[in-house]
């Protein structure tokens, strides 16, 4: 039997514990979009040791200049991939799990690991910079940039042609409460901004009636005084919770406090409210992914009147991400293999 050693600093082979970490997250990702905070916790710490370990070696270590590069890596990781992870965590552009592991991996890598195979070194591409979480953060990006372009050559060879084709994909609306992702159309036509999916099941849930329901007889539905005296409790929108059970309904439809529900009852007899998307929102005591009154009540009439909608499954950007690692652990910086051929790095 062959044996091939991989052999590399202690940290650095510790390092690796990574790899199955977020090879599973990546895996929550796909399958709930949700990925529990204690995935992280463990992580951390060991980030946080290795770096101190790390450290200490390089301060102890009988080089100036090594230190320095050390010192300026990890300046460059943390000063920069963190807060760049946060900027894009506030503005929309990373979900909170998206946002974790980025910051994790700017302490778990701010310089470059090394793996000494029998014939070759790996990373096998490294960077003049030589911060190994850059290099994650540009093939990441690299691996997103894959699917669209995937998603748009799927809709070609089925002959779907669409404004939404880069982006998303055709489902039967009796559909659309089991995927995740996003609608991409609004009563006027496309709109990138349509409703949240996850929002639509924490609507239904919260009214307690089904998609078909409120198909089945639309114009009853628009009317406030069809929403329930005491609302459900709306969850997370997830399909499935961490245990992988469908989210449960916690709430007691024939209990609660009868003089208030019939307060709300009597309320919504006099508001302007279509399908009580204000109510809804309102009501919940947290926001529904940033949906507003008009995105919800756009969503719904597009429901209702269509048989196919576009919805953007969008990618979880921990698969981009998990590739990324990997193929940074092994090949090393794809983006500045690119621009040494061209002449720019």
């Amino acid at each position: 039997m062959l044996h091939i050693a991989v052999l590399g600093s202690i940290p650095d082979l510790l390092r690796l514990v990574a790899v199955p970490v977020f090879g599973w997250a990546a895996y929550r990702d796909v399958k709930t979009r949700r990925v529990p905070n204690r995935t992280w916790t463990p992580l951390a710490v060991l980030a946080v040791v290795l770096l101190l370990w790390d450290a200490y070696t390089v301060w102890t270590g009988p080089t100036a200049v090594g230190q320095r590069l050390f010192f300026i890596r990890v300046a460059i990781s943390l000063g920069f991939v963190i807060p760049l992870s946060y900027g894009f965590w506030l503005i929309g552009g990373f979900g909170g799990a998206d946002a974790k592991a980025f910051m994790l991996i700017a302490v778990l890598f701010p310089a470059y690991p090394v793996y000494y195979l029998p014939t070759v070194a790996l990373p096998l591409q490294q960077t003049a910079v030589g911060v190994f979480s850059l290099t994650v953060l540009s093939n990441t990006v690299l691996a997103g940039i894959i699917y669209p372009l995937a998603v748009a050559a799927g809709n070609l060879a089925r002959g779907r042609f669409s404004l939404a084709m880069f982006i998303g994909r055709p489902v039967p609306v009796k559909q659309v409460t089991a995927e995740y992702g996003r609608l991409l159309e609004s009563p006027d036509g496309f709109d990138r901004s349509g409703l949240d999916l996850d929002a639509l099941r924490m609507y239904l849930q919260w009214r307690d009636c089904s998609l078909a329901d409120i198909r089945a007889d639309p114009d009853q539905h628009r009317l406030p005084t069809s929403l329930p005296r005491v609302p459900n409790d709306p969850g997370d929108g997830s399909l499935a919770t961490d245990g992988g059970d469908p989210v449960a309904n916690d709430v007691d439809k024939s209990g609660g406090d009868d003089a208030s529900a019939q307060a709300v009852a009597d309320n919504t007899d006099t508001i302007d409210d279509p399908w009580g998307a204000e109510r809804f929102l309102n009501d919940i005591d947290h926001s529904a992914y940033g949906t507003s009154p008009d995105q919800l009540r756009d969503g719904l009439e597009v429901l209702v009147e269509e048989d196919e909608v576009w919805i953007s499954p969008g990618i979880p950007f921990l698969v981009p991400m998990f590739a990324g690692l990997v193929v940074s652990l092994t090949y090393g910086d794809v983006l500045f293999s690119l621009l040494q051929m061209v002449g720019l790095a």
